[in-house]
């Protein structure tokens, strides 16, 4: 299992920085949000404000460089110049799954980050189904290795039905986070994994007691399709079938984040997937985001051009979401997520029907 887990985290890095594993015919549908430009904004660029608090800490934009790697010695590397970014500029940074760590505990290094993160506010990150077979304390102490503020409790059963020797059993899930949520001591954040979350689930989870959802819809990195790329690697011919026929499968990122924000007013919204530029995080902040988090582009543009590639991209995407808060008359966050939008029939119908 330790090889396997070592292996698939190669393939994943390499897959998401070479090869084409976005969404084929599903977009996110941030483009079916319009926000409405207003000629007299009474707003200088330099007061426009990107500072907010999310979990206890303050950022200076609200960005996530989200969860991407870990368990090798490049997904170490990695990790450590994306968390000194994320340190530098006042953003929050996400570990990908910890769960190497419990499977090969010499991969520990990969994901300690403090040393060149110490203010920053730093999600952990752990399957629901891999967190049910684990005590309270083993996932607190997985935690507290890396200074984490917060677990991440990813879902991902469309993904793990593709990958070669992937999860069946998803039982129990609910209850795990509940049990999380009272036991752990730190606060939960319920993330998909490209899929999104739907109204119904993020009603279960609140239920449970998270106040903290990450949606990762459909339209961005397509997990189904980089396990499909997997399977036929290994020449696992029924695993590539399913991957093509479930390619696209999953809610659109703006669908997501508009419902969920409509119905569960004392959540703490994140929207990843799909999020592309500093216009797309506007239209998702103006749809009740609270952050949003980027993770695919700034992988390949460190792998391209290093930190500075990814930090000139981060730079661009902060210029285009202080343009738009302008231009939107919105001299801070709150107001922005009050700005005037239109929205495309296609966005309209995915709501009234969800």
């Amino acid at each position: 299992m330790a090889d396997s887990i070592q292996s698939r985290k190669t393939d994943h890095l390499t897959l998401c920085a070479e090869e084409d594993v976005g969404f084929r015919a599903r977009g996110t549908l941030l483009d079916g949000v319009q926000l409405v430009h207003d000629a007299l904004p009474d707003l200088a660029y330099e007061d426009v404000d990107l500072h907010t608090e999310v979990l206890g800490k303050t950022l200076r934009a609200p960005i996530l460089i989200a969860a991407m790697t870990g368990g090798t010695d490049e997904a170490g590397r990695i990790n450590h110049e994306l968390a000194a970014i994320a340190e530098a500029r006042g953003y929050a940074f996400g570990l990908g799954s910890q769960r190497a760590m419990v499977v090969r505990p010499e991969t520990r290094g990969t994901f300690r980050v403090r040393d060149v993160a110490k203010t920053t506010l730093l999600f952990g990150n752990l399957g629901v189904v891999q967190v049910r077979s684990m005590t309270t304390a083993d996932v607190r102490s997985l935690l507290d290795d890396v200074g984490a503020d917060a677990l991440c409790v990813h879902l991902n059963p469309a993904m793990e039905l593709v990958q070669p020797g992937g999860d069946r059993d998803f039982r129990g899930g609910l209850e795990t986070i509940a049990r999380l949520v009272r036991e752990l001591g730190l606060p939960i954040i319920v993330k998909e994994t490209g899929c999104g979350i739907s109204p119904s689930v993020a009603r279960r989870v609140a239920l449970a007691g998270v106040r903290a959802i990450d949606v990762s819809g459909a339209g961005g990195t397509s997990w189904v399709g980089v396990e499909t790329l997997r399977a036929e690697a290994q020449a696992d011919v029924q695993a590539r079938s399913l991957g093509e026929a479930f390619w696209d499968w999953g809610i659109p990122t703006a669908a997501c984040v508009a419902a969920i924000a409509n119905e569960s007013k004392n959540v703490t919204l994140i929207a990843t997937g799909g999020i592309a530029s500093g216009l797309d995080a506007a239209r998702a902040i103006a749809l009740g985001a609270h952050l949003v988090g980027v993770a695919r582009p700034v992988l390949k543009a460190l792998r391209s051009g290093g930190a500075a590639e990814a930090i000139a991209l981060l730079e661009s995407f902060e210029r285009e979401l202080r343009a738009a808060m302008l231009l939107t008359g919105s001299r801070d966050l709150a107001a922005l997520r009050q700005a005037p939008r239109v929205l495309s029939n296609e966005l309209l119908g995915w709501l009234r029907q969800l």
